[in-house]
């Protein structure tokens, strides 16, 4: 970020006919931003912008999106060419340093995080403390809020190596968190990490490996999983991330912090998006009814919408959805299965996109479109798809996190337009 002395902008009030010049600051990319941090002290005026949809909250180095040309970049790099050619543990050294790493530097980082994968023996004797009914993401958000319990050796937030500590404990295990929720909820026992499996396939033997039987996971699962790891990585200043930094602002210890992270991404709205496309596919049934849910979706009067369309961020296309559908593609090949959801959701795109009222509006697929049949033809159940999206996005909250503690603006203490009573006196109960 940079402060271009020479650009500014002037705000003026209509009534008082009063000036002010705010700074206008530049990034690398994307659109400049109008600092309006002295606003208050100068005018006595707050911005107002609900749900923050045209504010930029820090400056992060980490993710760049420009969703009018459907781009997406990790510290520079594209999306496409991490997911096809790096792998997710590549990417989480990205995320964290700053670089990719040498063939030494991986190495050391793969070791690192395939030696943390273990929990503490007394987090088992946790778990049972939950109904087996209970929902993954209400057990990962409890599990993972108390690690703090059980790793308070390396909790010093204005530490960094404690803060870099914390970083590697949570990457490594949140896949075993992850998986002893699914066994948990299916009555099984739980399975220990291997060392000798990269951190996809070692979370597919924990996910699916019993006891009895050895396991071994496919390398076009294990290679399907990683990609949709690398997917979810980051996503720049989403809902979840949000939360992240307003929790770790107020020096919150790390885990705390995920958990936060974990419970904003629970909501249908942000994390839940892949179960609600099969829901949707579901609810159509057949492709021969495929027209009259797309008329559905274009009246503005019927509450029914095409899930997986469009994007709040991407108003183009979704870099991402081309690679999950392909990652798809193969996972289904390899299976030997002819998901007829697959089959309706391919028919479904192509209409869509056929149809001027979506290509005017750009409602293009999602990567929330794909990745729902590919995790429920890997054997995930639905309520499964959220776990997987935390245990992905853990890297990313995880890296915002470790950024804004390095570089502190203070707590977040957002302001509010005020629309309650005015002040007015107390009545005594016998007067009202």
């Amino acid at each position: 970020m940079t402060d271009a002395s020479n650009k500014t902008f002037t705000l003026t009030n209509d009534q008082t006919g009063e000036s002010v010049v705010l700074p206008v600051l530049d990034g690398v990319d994307g659109p400049s931003v109008i600092d309006v941090r002295k606003l208050y002290a100068q005018t006595g005026h707050f911005t107002y912008d609900p749900g923050f949809r045209a504010t930029g909250s820090c400056d992060s180095a980490l993710t760049y999106i420009d969703g009018e040309q459907g781009i997406l970049l990790h510290r520079g790099y594209a999306i496409e060419e991490l997911a096809n050619k790096s792998d997710y543990m590549e990417v989480c050294y990205l995320l964290l340093h700053g670089n990719l790493p040498s063939a030494a530097a991986k190495s050391e980082f793969e070791h690192t995080i395939t030696h943390h994968t273990m929990v503490h023996d007394q987090i088992h004797n946790f778990f049972r403390g939950f109904r087996r009914d209970a929902h993954p993401m209400a057990i990962m958000c409890g599990v993972v809020g108390a690690l703090s319990a059980f790793y308070h050796d390396h909790t010093d937030v204005n530490s960094a190596e404690d803060r870099l500590i914390s970083a590697h404990r949570l990457i490594a295990k949140i896949p075993t968190i992850a998986a002893m929720a699914y066994k948990y909820s299916i009555g099984q026992p739980f399975m220990f990490p291997r060392n000798d499996l990269s951190y996809a396939a070692n979370f597919l033997h924990m996910t699916f490996g019993v006891p009895a039987a050895t396991y071994e996971p496919d390398p076009v699962l294990s290679r399907a999983m990683d990609k949709i790891f690398i997917l979810h990585a980051d996503h720049e200043q989403n809902a979840s991330t949000s939360t992240v930094r307003i929790a770790g602002s107020s020096g919150a210890n790390p885990y705390a912090v995920i958990a936060a992270g974990i419970a904003s991404l629970w909501g249908p709205a942000h994390g839940g998006a892949n179960e609600a496309v099969l829901t949707m596919l579901d609810q159509i049934g057949d492709k021969s009814r495929i027209p009259e849910f797309v008329k559905k979706a274009k009246d503005p009067d019927d509450p029914f919408r095409l899930m997986g369309f469009g994007h709040r961020v991407y108003k183009n296309f979704d870099p991402r959805a081309k690679i999950m559908k392909e990652a798809a593609d193969e996972v289904l090949d390899l299976l030997g299965l002819s998901d007829p959801r697959l089959e309706l959701a391919r028919e479904l795109e192509r209409i869509a996109l056929e149809d001027d009222y979506f290509v005017q509006r750009k409602l293009y697929p999602n990567v929330d479109f794909y990745s729902g049949i590919i995790l429920k033809a890997m054997g995930f159940p639905t309520e499964m798809f959220t776990v997987l999206f935390a245990l992905a996005r853990t890297v990313g909250w995880i890296s915002q996190w470790k950024e804004m503690m390095e570089n502190p603006d203070g707590i977040f203490r957002p302001r509010q337009l005020y629309t309650g009573e005015a002040q007015r006196p107390y009545v005594s109960l016998d007067q009202r």
